[in-house]
């Protein structure tokens, strides 16, 4: 790999802590601290994502590149760092909070003039480490690693992957903050984004009331990731919130259109790019569930349930108005800009609605549909994923039963399935109203609603055979979630067995990692 053209314009930039100090502290006034992964000495590669690596600007891996993937023995030319950050968790102010788990190399410029930035998560404690370790373990660091890929083949904006290596040694973790603490295989995966920046960054400054540095920081953000943007004065400053509030309510469209709860949605888990970023206890959805979160912690509150993702989001954006108030100083613009997102993010939602049932546009009456059909759905536990694919294929012909019961999680009696019925009914009413024919409209279900999604359940199989030394299943896994609207992998497109419903890591999951 071509690891000697990956450059540091960051630390160049801005004020920092080069001490390379990893104590835990506070580190005022400063946007990064300089530290270095711990080094492995008996790192093992898992994976390897060659076509991204080519894609970026990387290269083709060679047997020497595995130190570099690892975080041991760094070249001369890098100068590794972590980047403090705050944010609000839960609802509430956290402070300071910063790379805990995650080393940024750098930055790289592909032919294409494109930037990447190249981060391990799991290499080792930093200043931001919380009394952490800075570890990560197989488990997690093997979810990272696929459901970033997963996404980024379902078409959603995401950090992406670059490799998954086991460092050789065990990391102790109490998986459900239950008092079970147990050794678990550690792992560094590398990942990749075109920036890590995210709502945190900007509230560190603006909390501290370094404005000069806020300015600086948002300028710079324009200048390198919003080109779109050439305004002046205040009102850059306001095209860069309204530009962020708009990739953000189009990110939480595409999260409900194939059924991805986040899990922590705090403002520090928020990219000012609009990527999906930081994969912890997310799920994709199986049974539909307004209030489904699959974050233990996030229980009995439910703050970052599926059906609450663009509620909370907004709500993240009137945090992040906060800290660029400083700037914009206008306070209407904001409370406009807020109160609009609901109004955008619901007719996309709706229009994104329209495209997974076919429809070829939002007409009135179509929100009295998509709530009869979200009863319907929550009240006989229909797979999200499965319904689609069966209505799209639906035969009047066949015992309707024998369509429905393999991706219903409740047992289906005469009265549900008539339920069921009438549903049909009005749908296949609706679709009348199309102007475009059935098979156009068979056309955009098809490249709407994926037929394979990564869920838990997979990901728990996929981790057991990893932790025996097999990987059948994740080369399977692989080759699934690069084509996720074809139905290459049938037996992969059923519904979670009954058997892995309570089962901790499938069913339910915490922040351990």
């Amino acid at each position: 790999m071509k690891i000697e053209n990956i450059k540091q314009p960051f630390i160049d930039i801005f004020p920092g802590d080069f001490s390379r100090n990893t104590m835990q502290r506070n580190t005022p006034k400063v946007l990064f601290s300089t530290t270095e992964p711990a080094g492995f000495t008996t790192p093992e590669l898992i994976i390897f994502n060659n076509e991204l690596s080519e894609e970026i600007g990387l290269g083709k891996f060679e047997e020497n590149d595995l130190n570099f993937l690892a975080g041991t023995n760094l070249p001369k030319n890098i100068q590794s760092y972590a980047t403090a950050y705050a944010g609000h968790q839960f609802g509430n102010w956290a402070g300071q909070l910063g790379d805990g788990r995650a080393i940024l190399a750098g930055e790289i410029t592909n032919k294409d003039g494109k930037k990447t930035e190249i981060q391990w998560k799991g290499a080792g404690a930093t200043p931001y480490s919380r009394h952490a370790d800075g570890r990560a373990v197989l488990r997690s660091s093997l979810r990272e690693y696929l459901m970033s890929e997963a996404m980024y083949h379902l078409g959603i904006p995401t950090t992406r992957a670059l490799s998954l290596s086991l460092t050789g040694e065990n990391v102790v973790r109490d998986m459900m903050y239950d008092g079970n603490p147990q050794e678990e295989k550690g792992a560094v995966v590398i990942r990749t984004a075109e920036s890590f920046l995210r709502f945190g960054h900007f509230e560190l400054m603006s909390a501290q009331r370094e404005y000069s540095t806020l300015q600086d920081l948002v300028d710079f953000t324009i200048e390198n990731y919003f080109t779109e943007i050439n305004s002046e004065g205040a009102q850059k400053y306001k095209d860069f919130f309204e530009n962020i509030s708009k990739r953000t309510a189009d990110l939480m469209v595409e999260w409900f259109r194939v059924g991805f709860v986040h899990g922590v949605m705090n403002t520090d888990n928020m990219s000012v790019l609009g990527l999906t970023i930081d994969y912890g206890p997310f799920s994709m959805m199986d049974e539909y569930d307004l209030n489904f979160t699959p974050n233990t912690t996030d229980l009995p509150g439910r703050r970052y349930a599926f059906g609450k993702q663009g509620q909370i989001s907004q709500w993240n954006l009137w945090q992040l108005a906060n800290a660029l108030h400083p700037l914009i100083k206008d306070e209407k613009f904001l409370e406009e800009t807020l109160n609009n997102y609901g109004n955008y993010f619901w007719e996309q939602h709706d229009k994104m609605l329209c495209r997974k049932f076919g429809f070829d546009q939002l007409l009135d009456g179509d929100e009295e549909f998509f709530t009869n059909w979200q009863g319907l759905m929550q009240e006989l536990q229909l797979d999200y994923t499965l319904f689609f694919s069966q209505i799209e294929k639906f035969d009047k012909e066949t015992d309707l039963r024998k369509q429905f019961e393999n991706i219903s999680y409740h047992s289906l009696n005469n009265q549900n399935l008539d339920k069921i019925a009438n549903f049909i009914n009005s749908y296949n009413l609706r679709l009348e109203k199309n102007i475009i024919s059935k098979a156009e409209s068979i056309v955009l279900m098809k490249i709407t609603n994926p037929k394979f999604t990564l869920r838990n359940y997979l990901l728990y199989e996929c981790i057991e055979e990893i932790n025996l030394g097999k990987t059948e299943k994740l080369n399977i896994l692989i080759n699934a979630l690069k084509n996720p609207y074809e139905e290459t992998h049938p037996d992969l497109s059923k519904k979670r067995p009954l058997k892995y419903d309570d089962i901790s890591g499938s069913s339910t999951l915490s922040c351990s990692s």
